[in-house]
């Protein structure tokens, strides 16, 4: 009619009302999901004293926390993330997360060389190990340079000294520990038990048994690995 205006009201379909709040309730459980939070306890090196107010920071969020009284910190990360620690007379030290569960930091004291074994070694983080391996090629080289005459000459101290010596072989020692954090980050835990049955105990002695070569790793399919474990845990049931 001429004139007359109809005021009409949407309606809203149920479903779809039903549809949205799946939405936002599925967003908020991703959200949640993917807060990740990393925990770890700080020690001090050669004492393995744990170490209190500590700066614990992650370069990707900017994000800081302090370890408190007993070295026990908690801080917003996840994998692949990397963490500084800073402490008043240590070096600063950077950790990078590839593996779940509790982290242990050993930070070594300024300007102080270690003494190397493999327990040492082994709780070294992979940046403290580069510095380490820096020091011991460093340390071991039986060449120096010559400003009087130039060029480099042999350094009888340095071939046949304690200091030397020591050095070139805490060096192959520093070489295997990188070579096998390497592997360790394909011959991972998660990856072997996607494979074979191993339970919690089983785990670490498989590890230790059949890490596979670098070489072999960095050349090796992920059908290559699947086989290569198989055939290795194979083995490892017959060998018990």
């Amino acid at each position: 009619m001429s004139g007359l205006e109809i005021n009409t009201m949407k309606i809203v379909n149920p479903y779809q009302l039903i549809a949205l709040f799946m939405f936002f309730l599925v967003s908020g459980i991703t959200t949640v999901s993917n807060a990740q939070e990393v925990k770890g306890i700080v020690h001090e090196l050669e004492s393995s004293q744990r170490l209190k107010d500590v700066v614990v920071k992650n370069l990707r969020t900017q994000q800081e926390a302090r370890s408190d009284a007993d070295g026990n910190f908690s801080i917003g990360a996840q994998l692949n993330d990397l963490l500084t620690f800073a402490q008043a007379g240590y070096e600063v030290d950077t950790a990078y997360i590839y593996e779940e569960g509790i982290q242990r930091i050993y930070l070594v004291r300024d300007q102080k060389s270690i003494v190397i074994d493999e327990v040492v070694v082994s709780r070294l983080t992979d940046s403290r190990l580069i510095a380490e391996i820096e020091r011991a090629r460093n340390e071991g080289k039986v060449t120096e340079g010559s400003q009087n005459r130039g060029g480099l000459r042999l350094s009888p101290s340095r071939l046949f000294g304690r200091q030397g010596k020591l050095a070139r072989k805490n060096l192959d020692l520093l070489l295997q520990e990188q070579a096998n954090r390497k592997i360790d980050r394909w011959f991972s835990n998660q990856t072997i038990r996607a494979i074979v049955p191993l339970s919690d105990s089983e785990l670490p002695l498989f590890r230790e048994q059949f890490r596979p070569t670098l070489q072999f790793m960095e050349t090796a399919s992920p059908e290559d690995l699947r086989i290569y474990i198989l055939d290795a845990y194979s083995k490892f049931k017959s060998n018990k």
